[in-house]
């Protein structure tokens, strides 16, 4: 199974993940209608690539009034444009606030993995989303500890 992995000690908030997504869905070259979001954090000088995790138990599928979220053969939670009513009742159930509204469809959007091929992977020139193939048999919570255990190791 493969899943998008997030390194953001190399991302420098260029943004194109955020380009690449929007274009490759709505075939418009603008940020706030992508499905991944950079957090720019001045302070910190850090800039942090958020894409939704595709949880194992999705709270945006469960909460979906009409049944229009769904998994995909990709393993991605994926919304069915033409079942949503655009309540927005999902993007509220996220715990990381990875459903956003698009306001003149007004229809909810997310990360659907590009068909299994997430374009913010492909493009992303400094190697900070990427989309890697992880053990099917170990348990994905796992694997992102794992991968935050060797960031902590790192800043040693």
């Amino acid at each position: 199974m493969k899943q998008l992995i997030i390194k953001p000690e190399v991302c420098y908030g260029c943004r194109t993940c955020e380009l690449v997504c929007s274009f490759g869905h709505y075939e418009q070259f603008n940020p706030k209608m992508a499905n991944c979001k950079v957090y720019e954090y001045d302070e910190a000088a850090v800039a942090i690539p958020v894409v939704c995790l595709q949880c194992e138990d999705p709270a945006c599928m469960k909460i979906c009034p009409v049944k229009a979220i769904s998994r995909d053969e990709n393993g991605a939670v994926v919304i069915n444009g033409d079942k949503c009513i655009g309540c927005k009742m999902c993007a509220n159930a996220c715990p990381l606030g990875n459903v956003s509204y698009h306001p003149t469809l007004r229809k909810v959007f997310k990360c659907d993995l590009c068909g299994g091929d997430p374009k913010c992977a492909q493009f992303c020139p400094s190697g900070a989303i990427q989309f890697v193939e992880t053990d099917a048999d170990s348990d994905r919570r796992a694997f992102i500890g794992e991968r935050f255990k060797e960031l902590i190791g790192e800043e040693k």
